[in-house]
């Protein structure tokens, strides 16, 4: 009688021991989660120190202007040696005579549609060559047609998803393997604030940017079960309007707070993004927090503050 009542109840005290035991794992998790919160708290008053990229190989697409160019001539001035690629040659020449003048770091320049697969393929084995093994991916490049979805035309809807989306994928691809070579390396790819809230006459676009956000979060998750965990990095970028010539016709209904972005400062913040190793960064960095606090109330609160905002673009078509 005694052996059968031990085996009844031991099944039993096994399940509130594994009960008890996930419970004291989380309390442990919870605690370090908070411990986590209050280095960020701290190091919101404290920066974190921002890491040498003086010996790095930076590859950025999309620098014969704007943000791209500006990426360009930052990370030259801090040493690195920076690879300009663009579709446009000769913009994208311009860029690299000015990132040369600095007289700081090696310059290149490569002339590709990264959104086309072969290419990028093609240029990734020719930087391997020519160059060396790249660190840091920054995937910049993006177009943003901006008119109401039944005015938008097939084509450009393609266009749009090939340069946004498809050339991250690609570029993704080629390069990947030189970090993995160097068992190190960092991509960074900018989507937009359009890629946390949809925004009237960008619908592929903000379609396209939200894929971008998916894309990145994903890719994290699979580096960090792999064996390059900690090793090589991702970070997502999600900019506000930034004067670059693609928002033709914003609305900014203040201007003094939320206008137009330099390109110069938004460069910068990336960078800075970089050095500290953010998975994901707003500029300006308090819309993420914004976003995310929108996000818990109901979604007529969410429109109501949307509606005070009232910033985004104007149709091109007008």
């Amino acid at each position: 009688m005694i052996e059968r009542e031990i085996i009844h109840t031991t099944p039993a005290s096994k399940r509130i021991f594994d009960v008890l035991k996930d419970v004291l794992q989380f309390v442990e998790l919870y605690v370090r989660i908070l411990l986590e919160l209050f280095v960020t708290l701290v190091q919101i008053v404290l920066p974190k120190k921002q890491k040498d990229v003086s010996g790095e190989i930076v590859l950025i697409t999309g620098t014969g202007h704007g943000i791209g160019r500006e990426l360009a001539l930052h990370y030259a001035s801090l040493g690195s040696t920076v690879i300009c690629v663009d579709i446009d040659g000769k913009n994208n020449l311009q860029t690299v005579e000015k990132a040369k003048r600095l007289q700081l770091g090696d310059v290149y320049s490569y002339s590709c549609d990264v959104s086309k697969r072969d290419e990028v393929m093609a240029l990734a084995d020719r930087v391997k060559s020519e160059v060396g093994c790249i660190s840091v991916l920054v995937n910049n490049v993006g177009i943003m047609p901006t008119h109401p979805i039944l005015q938008q035309s097939a084509e450009e809807i393609q266009r749009v998803f090939d340069v946004n989306v498809f050339s991250q994928f690609w570029t993704i691809q080629a390069f990947l393997p030189h970090m993995q070579e160097k068992c190190r390396g960092h991509i960074i790819c900018l989507s937009s604030i359009a890629g946390l809230v949809g925004i009237s006459n960008l619908v592929p676009y903000c379609a396209t940017k939200f894929a971008v956000r998916g894309l990145m979060e994903a890719l994290h998750a699979e580096l960090r079960e792999g064996p390059y965990r900690d090793l090589i990095r991702t970070t997502s970028i999600f900019p506000y309007m930034t004067n670059t010539g693609l928002c033709k016709h914003p609305k900014v209904k203040f201007p003094s707070i939320l206008g137009l972005l330099d390109p110069k400062q938004v460069a910068r913040r990336i960078v800075e993004a970089h050095r500290t190793d953010l998975m994901e960064v707003t500029i300006p960095s308090c819309l993420l927090h914004i976003n995310n606090w929108t996000r818990l109330l109901p979604d007529h609160c969410g429109l109501m503050l949307k509606d005070f905002i009232d910033s985004g673009v104007e149709s091109d078509l007008i």
